[in-house]
């Protein structure tokens, strides 16, 4: 089955086209482009497999796309503000330029659907968790999927076998545990906002903070907006680009550097977070953007872990392109870096539920 992928990311559209041998037959990035000129000479797919963010708790697997499941992916969208809208953008364009191929959608918060109570449950009036769904999703899932298979791969294991720390590092980032290949904690939550320092969103801060604020005159809309894009990095030092960071840290500039150990300070203790909930490590993965191209970003967290057994060859870490390995020789734990893959994992899911009748048929709750 020929599948198109469509990944739409809060600063990134990617979308491939994958033989059924996963052999990547035309892909394109966007570039501001529409989608019927991304697909315009591309040859024509079977299915086509579109990302979301958040699937709530009525999608815990793939599901192909009716005016229900349709219905009920937009009621989601308050949910994910930079990512579900573009998605269902997405959505919209591409089944308009491909009216007749099947469409499923996959997501991101189904692979914390093993997440346990204790690790998904907040501590809130019981009334509010049932009325409105209040727990911890999740997010990155089609990414961390993607690279606990490929992790194991790499080191000829089961994926049930090893305990994973897995870090996508990207404009959002977010950590999971991984044990018996499957999540037992992660750092984002109830939204895309929890957790790690990222781009442009705050990560985990007082609850209290925005409570505050409205309170004193900041309007919500005005809070909500500078939580997710003008916070983070963002906040931090006037830019969302790590790459710009590390320049203005390496000028000296006071922000930059401060920023910096602020975003570090972060990783470090959900890093150590994670392992405490997989009581040891046995291997750290490091995958999206950041994650894959900046050694510094590695080796200052390997070393923050050090007594967890962590450590990265300098040479091997500063030589890494791809899937590779960079742990240093003697280490307890190994750490890998692996190349992002979501396309796969998406083209995957398309063609379990398209071979599955209780997929196809599934009806959404309302």
């Amino acid at each position: 089955m020929r599948v198109l992928t469509v990944n739409p990311g809060s600063s990134s559209l990617k979308v491939s086209l994958l033989d059924a041998d996963d052999t990547v037959l035309a892909e394109d990035s966007g570039g501001g482009h529409e989608m019927a000129g991304l697909v315009a000479d591309m040859p024509r797919p079977d299915a086509i497999g579109v990302r979301f963010v958040h699937g709530g708790t009525d999608f815990t697997e793939p599901v192909r796309v009716d005016g229900k499941a349709a219905e009920r992916l937009r009621e989601l969208a308050d949910l994910a503000p930079l990512h579900q809208p573009a998605s269902l953008h997405a959505l919209d364009e591409i089944t308009g330029v491909l009216p007749d191929v099947p469409a499923v959608a996959c997501f991101d918060t189904a692979f914390h659907a093993t997440l346990p109570e204790a690790a998904a449950a907040y501590a809130l009036p019981r009334e509010w968790v049932e009325r409105f769904g209040l727990r911890r999703y999740g997010f990155h899932g089609l990414s961390f999927s993607y690279a606990v298979r490929r992790a194991a791969e790499m080191l000829g294991t089961d994926p049930a076998a090893p305990r994973m720390v897995v870090c996508h590092l990207g404009a959002g980032a977010s950590l999971c545990a991984v044990a018996g290949g499957r999540s037992v904690d992660t750092t984002m939550g109830f939204t895309p906002l929890e957790g790690l320092v990222m781009a442009s969103r705050a990560g985990s801060i007082d609850p209290g903070i925005p409570l505050w604020l409205i309170k004193h005159g900041v309007p919500a809309a005005e809070v909500g907006d500078a939580l997710e894009r003008s916070s983070g990095l963002r906040g931090l030092t006037g830019t969302g680009d790590m790459r710009r960071v590390r320049e203005r840290a390496a000028e000296g500039d006071p922000a930059a550097l401060g920023g910096l150990d602020v975003y570090h300070h972060r990783l470090r203790a959900c890093a150590a977070a994670m392992t405490a909930s997989l009581g040891g490590l046995d291997v750290l993965v490091f995958t999206g953007g950041i994650g894959e191209h900046d050694p510094a970003v590695r080796a200052r967290l390997a070393e923050d872990l050090a007594y967890l057994g962590t450590s990265v060859d300098p040479g091997r870490n500063a030589a890494a392109d791809g899937d590779t390995d960079v742990t240093a020789d003697g280490a307890a734990v190994r750490t890998l870096v692996v190349a992002a893959r979501e396309d796969l994992e998406i083209a995957d899911g398309v063609r379990r539920c398209l071979g599955n009748d209780s997929c196809q048929d599934r009806r959404v709750s309302t």
